[in-house]
């Protein structure tokens, strides 16, 4: 069992900055990769970024590239979102996830909200 606790969204105007943080607990030593998920609403949830736990190759989604950087600390054992550039676009509830054992993992979501 993998328990996730997603933190750190906010009210911010367009062009600024929010750093989501995902505290991990349980068995994380078996982590395989971890990634943000993002949903707006009357939208279905999308990907936006992942990382590889152990070696820490990140992909990201292309309308967040070059503005997002995901990371982690492993003596943590939390993942952070690093949002720059923000667009009211990226409004969304984000969801924090873990690939465990090849089971999936979801936090409880914090809300970004992002003001023209």
């Amino acid at each position: 069992q993998v328990q996730l606790v997603d933190a750190g969204g906010g009210l911010v105007q367009a062009g600024g900055s929010l750093r989501l943080s995902c505290a991990a607990s349980g068995r994380t030593s078996s982590s395989e990769t971890m990634g943000w998920f993002r949903q707006a609403p009357g939208k279905e949830r999308e990907f936006v970024a992942v990382i590889n736990w152990s070696g820490g190759g990140t992909y990201y989604a292309g309308s967040v590239k070059g503005r997002f950087t995901i990371s982690r600390d492993i003596a943590k054992n939390t993942m952070y979102l690093q949002m720059n550039s923000l667009k009211p676009e990226d409004t969304a509830v984000y969801y924090c996830n873990a690939c465990v054992g090849g089971y999936t993992y979801w936090g409880q979501g914090t809300q970004v909200t992002v003001s023209s």
